[in-house]
């Protein structure tokens, strides 16, 4: 229907669409990946302010709450984007879980029930090839789950850390790119054998391009291969009660807690924000490896050690994927037939949005009958107005 540029509430009578739109939003699936805590720390997309954007976040976990969405992750609190900008294991971990905790404590501040909001939080970590990624889920689901019970007096559901591992791709380079697919196989096995919910395997060209189907089919076969032909993965566990990985859980999570003392020493995630200590830790860390990578005491084979006979040059795409020019055309004339077809009534629901953002309202509630009318460009100008536009601290 909204292919045809109408929408359900349009042709049905009101009480079926209500029907409709009750029973869809129960069982529909998928993740918001708003989170704006690692957007100001590591990501760099901020466009509202983070008071606005935490609220907005609020208002989308309030909604699911609202309306019995229980299979749909109103956050992707994600340590993924921190450790691309450069954190090792340990702070990619410790400022997720944070991050976490502050948005329990923000939806707490709100009014709702822990044991409602607690199990659309969602979590999205980046595996690496250190020692420590091996651990990370576990490590994380212990303190989640201590922190939830103890602390929050949660139910057994809201305890359960649910994460999705994505293979690292700053670990992926332009010199002899196939080396790639073999480090994304290892770090997949991090990920399988400790337990992550779902996986993302990297395309090996990902170093120096948009990944092509012959690549994307590579990653994908990684997944396949290690789910299906691997006999160790037929069992639950395959390292557990091993001493090594015993011991680096001990110690990844000794080593979480002490930077959570450091944070909460700087006035909590919000207060160490505002002396950008995350921003500034990130990039300290991510000179590190830099600096480890180019004077050779970090080996990477066919990058700085083990080079190819002819020194391993930096591979240059074949296939560069870029929408056409009829593609392009095509998406800016959906856009110019959205905005002529509603001109009529796109101010006053855009009014409506800014005064229930004034009368401190539920945002999302109405943005999603606003989105049925309204461009993004739209939408996020209006919002401007109200929520103020992103700001870094200096």
């Amino acid at each position: 229907l909204f292919l045809l540029g109408i929408t359900g509430d349009k042709v049905l009578a009101p009480e079926v669409y209500k029907t409709i739109k009750q029973e869809t939003l129960k069982t529909i699936r998928g993740t918001v990946q708003a989170d704006i805590l690692k957007e100001d720390q590591a990501q760099n997309t901020c466009i509202f302010s983070t008071e606005f954007a935490l609220r907005l976040m609020g208002d989308v976990q309030e909604y699911f709450i609202l309306n019995d969405v229980r299979n749909f992750y109103s956050v992707s609190i994600s340590g993924y984007h921190i450790a691309e900008a450069g954190a090792n294991p340990i702070t990619q971990l410790a400022f997720t879980l944070s991050n976490g905790f502050t948005y329990v404590e923000y939806y707490l501040s709100r009014g709702m029930d822990i044991d409602k909001f607690g199990p659309n939080l969602s979590f999205f970590f980046s595996n690496g090839l250190d020692p420590e990624y091996a651990v990370i889920g576990r490590v994380a689901r212990r303190i989640w789950a201590k922190a939830m019970k103890e602390k929050y007096g949660a139910d057994s559901r809201a305890q359960m850390l649910k994460y999705h591992i994505q293979t690292s791709g700053r670990s992926l380079h332009a010199q002899e790119i196939d080396f790639n697919d073999i480090r994304t196989t290892l770090q997949a096995l991090y990920a399988i054998y400790d337990n992550c919910n779902s996986l993302h395997t990297n395309a090996y060209d990902e170093a120096i391009t948009t990944p092509t189907e012959e690549s994307v089919r590579r990653a994908m076969a990684i997944q396949l291969i290690i789910n299906k032909e691997l006999g160790l993965t037929k069992n639950e566990n395959p390292l557990q009660g091993s001493f090594i990985i015993e011991e680096l859980t001990d110690l990844v999570e000794e080593a979480v807690l002490l930077e959570f003392d450091r944070i909460t020493e700087r006035g909590g995630v919000l207060g160490a924000m505002e002396t950008m200590y995350q921003r500034s830790k990130i990039q300290e860390e991510s000179m590190h490896y830099e600096t480890l990578k180019h004077t050779g005491e970090y080996p990477i084979i066919g990058v700085n050690t083990f080079l190819s006979s002819s020194g391993s040059p930096t591979i240059l795409p074949a296939e560069v994927i870029r929408a056409t020019d009829e593609e392009k055309q095509q998406q800016i004339n959906t856009l110019q037939a959205l905005q002529i077809r509603n001109k009529s009534i796109v101010q006053k629901q855009l009014k409506e949005l800014q005064e229930a953002a004034i009368r401190n309202e539920n945002i999302f509630e109405k943005l999603m009958e606003v989105t049925k009318v309204c461009s993004l460009g739209q939408i996020t100008h209006a919002l401007f107005e109200v929520g103020g536009q992103y700001r870094r601290n200096m």
